[in-house]
């Protein structure tokens, strides 16, 4: 039998008409507010910013672009980000990566208030959720691929779970979620030996490794559930890094690209943003302080 797919373009519309809905009725006279920081002229990220934008009208968060050169110095970026901290209408800073190279992304990223670290990038929010500690905020993409298992109705509890690709971004958040919630995580890489082997044994895989089609339909197990990340092209075609027509006559759940986990990321980042406005709004020193040392938690 055919896997079933688990399509992250309904559960996110789903998730964004609920947040609509929460928005709507919040007794707030205040809209939650999102700033989003680019930097240079990437097309790719251009379009992102845009989709978060779009997405961000639609359920009733406010949006604010800040685009600057390419040329820009990281000092002037930091003194952006400290206006940003200190301001008390933006609820939640994200900053487009990648950055050029002249400018320490990690420095960047660690100058944001942890308050308003709605993309979860931040060391602060990384280490709460490496305590699984609730008020993490956790980053988007992660935090959509644990939503996308969760609809599946499957109990995580016990499961193998084999996670390929390290990025601070995708694979390391998820083998710490997938650990929080009891799973037996094994977290791969490239050079990690016999990779189909250790796939095989796999009752959850999350494919994260930037190559297109790089897992094969042998490698998995009878019946695995599977969480695609990758966003490639072939031929002009975007796919993702499972061969996904051969896989899902395996799987017995699967994700598509696109459709799956794409759509996930910018629900749970607007989901983010609400509840960091929310947070803000009972707690509205600690969270609009204005913060500059570049440490990551004096705020707190």
């Amino acid at each position: 039998m055919s896997a079933q797919i688990i399509s992250g373009k309904e559960l996110a519309a789903r998730i964004r008409t609920e947040l609509a809905q929460k928005i709507k009725n919040h007794s707030s006279e205040n809209m939650p507010v999102l700033a989003v920081v680019l930097v240079g002229d990437d097309d790719a990220s251009k379009i992102y910013v845009r989709n978060k934008q779009k997405a961000a009208a639609e359920v009733g968060i406010g949006c604010e672009i800040m685009e600057f050169s390419a040329s820009i110095g990281e000092n002037a970026l930091l003194d952006v980000i400290d206006d940003l901290n200190a301001n008390p209408h933006i609820n939640g800073i994200i900053v487009q990566l990648p950055l050029p190279a002249h400018i320490n992304s990690l420095r960047v990223l660690s100058r944001i208030n942890p308050a308003k670290d709605v993309d979860g990038f931040s060391p602060y929010n990384t280490g709460l959720l490496s305590y699984n500690h609730p008020d993490a905020f956790i980053s988007a993409t992660p935090k959509g691929i644990l939503e996308l298992l969760l609809s599946t109705g499957i109990n995580l509890e016990g499961k193998s779970a084999v996670v390929i690709g390290r990025s601070n971004i995708v694979g390391k958040p998820v083998a710490m979620l997938l650990t929080n919630r009891n799973c037996t995580v094994t977290l791969t890489h490239s050079k990690t030996k016999d990779l189909p082997a250790i796939v095989k044994t796999a009752d959850i895989v999350v494919a994260a490794c930037g190559k297109a089609r790089m897992i094969k339909a042998e490698w998995l197990k009878e019946g695995a559930v599977v969480i695609d990340v990758g966003i490639n092209r072939i031929d002009g075609k975007l796919c993702g890094d499972v061969d996904f027509e051969a896989a899902k006559e395996k799987a017995s759940f699967i994700t598509p690209v696109p459709g799956g986990v794409g759509p996930m990321t910018v629900a749970m980042l607007l989901s983010n943003t609400f509840e960091a406005f929310c947070r803000q709004e009972k707690d509205p020193i600690s969270g609009n302080k204005h913060h500059n040392c570049g440490c990551g938690h004096c705020c707190h």
